[in-house]
C-alpha cells in the first residue's frame, strides 16, 4: 500500500484542524465531548492518512478497511475525519452537530452518514461489532480468495476507551477474538485516565496489557501524541499474522486546553468560550473563524484519496479478471452479497417439517435450519454454548476455528452479550445472514445488542428456545416471564412465537425475507400438538402477524380467543368446550405483534372486528403487551408472577393454562360482561389461579 509522505509542520496543522473542528462543533451545540477527540487526533490522523483503506465515492466497497469508533462519545473525531477525507459530510453538518435532522448526532449512527460503519455509544458495543466484522472478513477470504486473487485482504480498526474496556461485553469479545487469532483486528486503546466521575483510578486499576496478552493479543504501548510511534505500532500490528492487536496509547484528554487538559470537565461538556480560545492560543490556532480548515489540509487529504482511488481501481480490475477465471465463485459472491433467498422459500420450508406428529418447535426449527443452510449461502451462526439444546448446529457444515474460517458454525462459548454484538457486526459487514441462539431467559444478557441491532436494521436472526414457564423442572430462574413483552417493546424488532411445526416453517421464511431489521424466534422446549386449521393454507398468513384458526361452525362469534405459541392449542381446545356450552368462539393465532401492526386497517378489522368487544388473550407470559388487542372490555390471561420447578403439565394445571381452566375463565368473563356490559373488565393483570 502506498503511503502519504507529509512534513511534520503540515501534520501538526492537520491534527489541530481535527481538534478544533471538534471543539468548535461542541461549543456551537453547547453540548458534547470535546476532550476525547482532542486526545485522539494524533494517532487517528496517522491511521487515516497512512493506513486506512477507503473510497468516499464508494463507501460500501467490500474490500475497504472498517473503522469502528467504539468510543462513540468522541463522535466529532469521526465526523471531522469523514469531512476531511471527502465523504458526504459537508461542513454544514459539522456545524449542525447534535441538532434535529442532522447526520451528526451525539453518537455515530450507521443509518445516517456514509463512512459510519456501526452505531456506537453504549460502551463496549462497537468493540464487539468490530470482532464480528473481522470474523466476516476471514470468512469471506476463506470462501473467495484464490492464488493471485486476494479479493478480501482488508483490516478492521477500532478506537476503544477506558469505558469500553470496563464494560463486560469487551471482555467477552476480546476473549473470543484472541481464541480465534483474528490477526486482521487492530484496536487502539485511548488510555487517557479520565472518566465522567474523575480519574479512572477511582474504579479501574486493571493491567490492560497483561489482560489482553492473556487473551492472546499482540500488545504494544505508545505515547498517543507521538505520531512516529503510532506509525510504527500500526505497521507492527499489520505485520502480526497470528493474533489480534491492541495498541495502548497514553493520551491527554483535552490536549492543549490550559485549564481543562487531564480533567473530567474536558470529557463531557463544552470547554466554554474562554477555555476554547485559550486552547487555540496555546496551540497556535486562529481564534476566528470558527470551523477553520486550512486549504493545505484539504489538499493533503485529497492527495491521500487519489492514492486510495488507484488501489480501488486496481481491485476492481482484479475482480473483473476473477469473474472470468472463477465464474462459479463469482456467482456465489453475488448471491451472498445480495443476501439471496429463494423466492419460494415459504413453500420449500413448509415441505420440510413433519406435520403428522407432535414436536417441540425448537426441534422443528432445527430441521428447518438444515434445509436453509442448503438454500441460503449467507446463512451462518451459532449458540452461546447451547447448540445441542437450541438445535442450531448446521450438521453438514464446518466450524469457525482459529486458522479455519470456511465453516458456518460458530462456538461463542458462554458469552451471550458478545454473541449479540458479534452477530450485529457480521450482519453489518455484508454478505451474511447470521443467527444467534440461546434460551429466551438469557436474552437479558443480550438486550443492549438487541436494541442496537434494531436501531441499525441489522438482519440478525435470534433463535430463543425454552420460551416459557413450561420449561418446567429447571425452575423460575430459567423460565422467561417478562421477556416476550420486553422484546416486543423494542422498536423495529420482529419477534415471532410460533405454535407448531407449520408456523415455525413460515416464521423462518419470514425472518429470512426480512432484510429491514432483526427477527427473534421464540420456540418451545416441550412438544406441542399440531394445530387444526379450518383452512390449512391460512398458516401462510403468519407473516401478517395474526390470522384466523377457526370460527364457530354455526351461529355468530361471541368471543375472540387470541393466543401464541404453546398456548394456541389451549385456545383451540377451549373453543371446542365453549361451543358445547353454546358459546361461539373465534380462535386467532397471534404470533407477531410487529407484523400485525404493519397491516392495513382493513386486515386488522377483519381479524379483530370492532363489533366484537368480547376478547380474550392467552399467553403464559407477562400480560402488559396484550391490552391493546384485548380492548376496553377484554380479558388478558397472562402470567405476572415467576414460575416454579415442576413438570410442565403440572405447571400448566397449577397456573391455569389448560383448556378446561381457560374455558371456565372465559365463561365467567362472559357472564360478568352480560351482567355489566358497559363496565371495563380490565382492572390490571388478572391473578392466576
Amino acid at each position: 500500500m502506498a503511503q502519504l509522505i507529509v512534513d511534520s509542520e503540515l501534520e501538526q496543522l492537520a491534527v489541530n484542524t481535527i481538534r478544533f473542528l471538534a471543539v468548535d462543533a461542541v461549543e456551537k451545540a453547547k453540548s458534547g465531548h470535546p476532550g476525547t477527540p482532542s486526545g485522539m487526533a494524533d494517532y487517528a490522523f496517522v491511521l487515516w492518512t497512512k493506513y486506512l483503506k477507503y473510497n468516499p465515492a464508494d463507501p460500501a466497497w467490500p474490500n475497504r478497511d472498517r473503522f469502528v469508533l467504539s468510543a462513540g462519545h468522541a463522535s466529532m473525531l469521526l465526523y471531522a475525519l469523514l469531512h476531511l477525507a471527502g465523504f458526504d459530510m459537508p461542513m454544514e453538518q459539522i456545524k449542525n452537530f447534535r441538532q434535529w435532522g442532522s447526520i451528526t448526532p451525539g453518537h455515530p449512527e450507521s443509518e445516517l452518514a456514509p463512512g459510519v460503519e456501526v452505531t456506537t455509544g453504549p460502551l463496549g458495543q462497537g468493540f464487539a461489532n468490530g470482532v464480528g466484522m473481522a470474523i466476516g472478513a476471514n470468512m469471506m477470504a476463506a470462501r473467495f480468495n484464490r492464488p493471485g486473487y486476494d479479493i478480501i485482504d482488508h483490516n478492521v480498526f477500532a478506537i476503544a476507551s477506558d469505558g469500553d474496556l470496563m464494560e463486560g461485553v469487551s471482555h467477552e469479545a476480546a476473549s473470543l477474538a484472541g481464541h480465534l487469532g483474528l490477526d486482521n483486528l487492530i484496536y487502539i486503546y485511548d488510555d487517557n485516565h479520565i472518566s465522567i466521575e474523575g480519574d479512572t483510578e477511582l474504579a479501574y486499576s486493571d493491567d490492560v496489557e497483561q489482560r489482553f496478552e492473556g487473551y492472546g493479543w499482540y500488545v504494544q504501548r505508545i505515547n498517543g501524541h507521538d505520531r512516529a510511534a503510532a506509525d510504527r505500532a500500526i505497521s507492527n500490528a499489520l505485520r502480526e499474522d497470528r493474533r489480534p492487536s491492541l495498541i495502548a496509547a497514553r493520551t491527554h484528554i483535552g490536549y492543549g486546553a490550559p485549564h481543562r487538559q487531564d480533567t473530567k470537565e474536558a470529557h463531557g461538556e463544552p470547554l466554554g468560550p474562554d477555555e476554547a480560545a485559550a486552547m487555540k492560543q496555546n496551540l497556535g490556532w486562529p481564534l476566528e473563524p470558527a470551523f477553520y480548515v486550512p486549504e493545505e489540509v484539504y489538499r493533503l487529504f485529497d492527495e491521500r484519496r487519489r492514492q486510495l482511488v488507484e488501489e480501488y481501481n486496481d481491485w476492481h480490475a482484479m475482480f473483473d479478471r476473477y469473474r472470468r477465471d472463477y465464474p462459479e465463485e463469482a456467482r456465489l459472491w453475488d448471491d451472498m452479497m445480495a443476501l439471496k433467498v429463494p423466492e419460494d422459500i415459504t413453500d420449500r420450508l413448509l415441505t420440510v417439517v413433519d406435520t403428522t406428529k407432535e414436536a417441540a418447535t425448537r426441534d422443528s426449527s432445527g430441521q428447518i435450519m438444515q434445509e436453509i443452510a442448503k438454500m441460503v449461502p449467507s446463512f451462518c451462526g451459532g449458540a452461546a454454548d447451547l447448540a445441542p439444546s437450541t438445535k442450531t448446529h448446521l450438521e453438514d457444515y464446518g466450524d469457525i476455528e482459529k486458522g479455519s474460517f470456511d465453516g458456518r458454525n460458530f462456538h461463542f462459548g458462554v458469552r451471550e452479550h458478545a454473541m449479540g454484538g458479534i452477530c450485529t457486526g457480521l450482519a453489518l459487514y455484508g454478505g451474511f445472514i447470521p443467527f444467534a441462539a440461546t434460551f429466551l431467559i438469557f436474552s437479558d444478557y443480550m438486550r443492549p445488542t438487541l436494541r442496537l441491532a434494531s436501531m441499525q436494521r441489522a438482519g440478525v436472526i435470534y433463535v430463543f428456545t425454552h420460551d416459557s414457564v413450561f420449561l418446567g423442572e429447571d425452575g423460575p430462574t430459567h423460565e422467561p416471564i417478562e421477556h416476550l413483552a420486553s422484546i416486543r417493546a423494542i422498536p423495529g424488532m420482529n419477534i415471532i412465537r410460533s405454535a407448531d411445526a407449520s408456523e415455525t416453517a413460515v416464521a423462518w421464511a419470514a425472518a429470512l425475507k426480512n432484510r429491514h431489521g432483526p427477527t427473534a424466534l421464540a420456540l418451545t422446549r416441550q412438544k406441542v400438538p399440531l394445530i387444526e386449521r379450518q383452512d390449512p393454507e391460512s398458516v401462510r398468513d403468519l407473516e401478517k402477524g395474526a390470522y384466523i384458526i377457526s370460527d364457530p361452525a354455526e351461529g355468530g362469534i361471541d368471543v375472540i380467543l387470541m393466543a401464541t405459541g404453546s398456548e394456541l392449542h389451549v385456545a383451540v381446545e377451549a373453543a371446542k368446550m365453549l361451543a358445547e356450552q353454546g358459546v361461539g368462539g373465534r380462535v386467532v393465532s397471534f404470533p407477531s405483534h410487529a407484523f400485525f401492526e404493519r397491516q392495513p386497517r382493513e386486515y386488522k378489522e377483519k381479524i379483530l372486528p370492532p363489533s366484537i368487544p368480547n376478547r380474550v388473550t392467552i399467553e403464559a407470559a407477562a400480560s402488559m403487551s396484550w391490552y391493546r388487542y384485548a380492548g376496553t372490555y377484554g380479558l388478558v390471561i397472562g402470567l405476572d408472577r415467576f414460575g416454579a420447578s415442576a413438570p410442565y403439565k403440572v405447571i400448566a394445571e397449577q397456573l391455569g393454562f389448560t383448556p378446561d381452566k381457560v374455558a371456565r375463565r372465559v365463561l365467567d368473563y362472559l357472564y360478568e360482561r352480560k351482567k355489566n356490559p358497559t363496565r371495563a373488565t380490565i382492572e390490571g393483570a388478572p391473578e392466576c389461579p
